[in-house]
């Protein structure tokens, strides 16, 4: 699972809040309330906030991956 949460601790470190992620910058309010939600976005998406964030920024800093339980299960079964 991938989950968002990262994100809008980010950018609340680096005071650019969502109403400008929408206003300014042209992300538009159903990206960000799937982000919320950690619901899939487009890479597209990703590569805007990444922009927005600046040079110092990657993934790791907006997104953190977690294993699904049941895909492990699945592979310690081989």
């Amino acid at each position: 699972m991938i989950t968002f949460d990262k994100l809008f601790q980010t950018l609340k470190e680096n005071g650019i809040s969502q109403y400008s992620l929408y206003q300014k910058h042209g992300i538009s309010r159903s990206q960000i309330q799937r982000l919320k939600n950690n619901q899939s976005v487009t890479t597209h998406t990703l590569n805007m906030i990444l922009n927005i964030l600046g040079d110092n920024f990657t993934l790791n800093d907006i997104a953190e991956f977690t294993p699904d339980k049941k895909e492990k299960e699945e592979e310690s079964s081989f």
